[in-house]
């Protein structure tokens, strides 16, 4: 194979396998390198959610442009059932302080033109009659909803692949190199250098130490998140769910097992792996807030579990688009585990980038000239 690529993309998860995908329908030939195998990350150990409330006004505009034009008509796009079901979105809260933060969120929201709406205590049962009846309202966005990760992941990559892209996997990218004031290559740990006047690196939280090669510091650090998988039970409700305080996120699959996500705060503690492994800690301390909210599932079994990194920004914002020191050179990073409802945008957009020079969304809020000091 050629070492020279129209775009070299680092990084084989979702919107490394989108960016290839996009930039393949605009006639490019990218190059994706992953350092183990595709959606070996947090693209495919993530409940799946499809959300735009709660989202930092900065990366809504993304979020919204996907379920409007990009999510209803994936899975026909793709040639993959990626299991999309758009039920909404349910953020509950129990005391009058999670009451306030929900309704600051949903005003927010409302700004930037997302439905959504604020419920009391028997709307929220309504819509879910089978929460606790200590829940006293919650935040309702009717067009969220949620998909397979694993299969929206490799859906792209199996498209990208038959339109062109080359993958490979099994290489890690440890070194950036420009000439002339230009990014040039890449150079991984088996001593490879690959060629391309266009680079985007989409390696979640490795893409801090790779940008370092090109004086390029992204803040941000890697968080140990965990999902957890139950039994299959009869169907209760389709929506997405959350909590106000964060605890726990996920929902009911169309298979009939629960799927939901969360922290126990331990994620600093395993700082020093590079790899991810699931704990002891974690999945009790998941169960605990769902059943805080959901009592009735308390004799569900858990059959499995698995965990990933996020790379957390140090303003919790996605880190997406050119870096003007270094023409040619694309950051797409820092999701801070929102990144999955966006993916397919933020693929979409770079590919935008890279081929005409502009993108439909304006994505100057998410550049990392944000982090620079003001001069």
């Amino acid at each position: 194979m050629s070492t020279s690529a129209d775009v070299i993309i680092v990084g084989g998860g979702i919107v490394g396998n989108a960016t290839a995908y996009y930039l393949c329908r605009k006639g490019l030939k990218p190059l994706v390198l992953e350092r183990k195998v595709i959606g070996h990350g947090g693209s495919s150990r993530n409940a799946g959610g499809v959300r735009q409330s709660a989202r930092d006004v900065r990366e809504l505009p993304l979020a919204m442009y996907a379920v409007q034009n990009i999510w209803p008509n994936l899975s026909e796009e793709l040639g993959v059932d990626i299991e999309y079901e758009q039920k909404g979105n349910l953020r509950l809260g129990k005391t009058p302080e999670h009451i306030e933060k929900l309704t600051k969120l949903t005003a927010s929201c409302n700004k930037m033109g997302l439905d959504m709406v604020m419920l009391d205590s028997a709307q929220a049962h309504e819509i879910n009659p089978y929460m606790s009846d200590e829940v006293i309202g919650a935040a309702w966005c009717p067009s969220d909803g949620h998909a397979n990760a694993l299969m929206v992941t490799l859906g792209y990559y199996k498209r990208a692949r038959e339109l062109g892209a080359h993958f490979i996997t099994g290489e890690e990218v440890v070194e950036l190199r420009q000439h002339h004031g230009r990014i040039a290559q890449v150079v991984t740990d088996h001593g490879d250098v690959y060629e391309a006047d266009n680079i985007v690196v989409a390696a979640g939280f490795e893409s801090r130490d790779i940008l370092n090669t090109m004086g390029i510091d992204i803040p941000m650090r890697k968080k140990l998140i965990e999902c957890l998988v139950t039994e299959a039970v009869p169907k209760m409700f389709d929506m997405m769910l959350g909590v106000a305080t964060a605890d726990f996120y996920g929902h009911q699959t169309h298979h009939g097992s629960f799927l939901f996500g969360g922290g126990a705060g331990f994620g600093n503690y395993y700082d020093f792996q590079k790899e991810t492994t699931s704990t002891s800690m974690t999945p009790p301390v998941i169960c605990r807030s769902v059943l805080r909210y959901f009592p009735l599932l308390e004799n569900v079994k858990i059959v499995r579990s698995w965990a990933g990194w996020e790379d957390e920004s140090q303003d919790g914002v996605p880190v997406v688009g050119a870096v003007s020191e270094i023409p040619g050179l694309y950051t797409a990073c820092g999701f801070t585990g929102h990144g999955f409802g966006i993916g397919p945008t933020v693929g979409f957009e770079l590919a935008n980038l890279i081929a005409d020079g502009k993108s439909v969304l304006d994505l100057t809020p998410l550049r990392y000239n944000r982090f620079l000091p003001k001069k």
